[in-house]
């Protein structure tokens, strides 16, 4: 650990012997516990720290913001979540919003799916909601195996028309 090599006096001191300056103590620490608790740390927290990947989700952005897709009307469904998650449908053209409970929100998806395999949904979320509920949604989408979705925000005819639906 920590020893001091002190130096052994060679007798007595006698009137007629010259006085001596001390003789400085050599200390020694023994650094050998330190790195073996440094290492035993390391150890530690390395085998203890969980290595996982970030969960990304892909998005394809279109190249430019004036490119414009037609989609016929009948394949088109709005999805609405206003700001406090309630979730709200309408389907092509229609301007009557339904609302629908999240819990119904796959079988929806899947019995839509079935009917129409060109179904485009547009996800319009208010800005207010929270963000784990367009997480969902999209969670929802994928395991529905619906592909095609754009997001867009909620605009004030739209808080309009889902106020009328309440």
């Amino acid at each position: 650990m920590a020893g001091a090599d002190v130096g052994g006096d060679s007798g007595g001191r006698g009137k007629h012997k010259k006085k001596h300056a001390k003789r400085r103590m050599n200390i020694r620490i023994d650094m050998t516990p330190m790195v073996d608790v440094a290492f035993l740390l390391l150890t530690f927290f390395m085998l203890t720290t969980v290595m996982r990947k970030q969960q990304t989700m892909e998005i394809n952005l279109p190249p430019n913001n004036i490119t414009k897709v037609d989609i016929a009307q009948s394949n088109l469904m709005t999805i609405f979540v206003d700001d406090n998650n309630n979730i709200f449908y309408s389907e092509g053209s229609e301007k009557t919003t339904t609302k629908i409970d999240f819990s119904a929100l796959l079988n929806f998806f899947k019995s839509h799916a079935q009917q129409n395999s060109k179904l485009v949904i547009l996800l319009k979320f208010d800005r207010k909601s929270k963000y784990h509920m367009m997480v969902d949604v999209i969670d929802q989408l994928n395991v529905a195996e619906l592909n095609r979705f754009s997001i867009a925000p909620l605009t004030d005819a739209d808080k309009t028309a889902l106020a009328k639906a309440i």
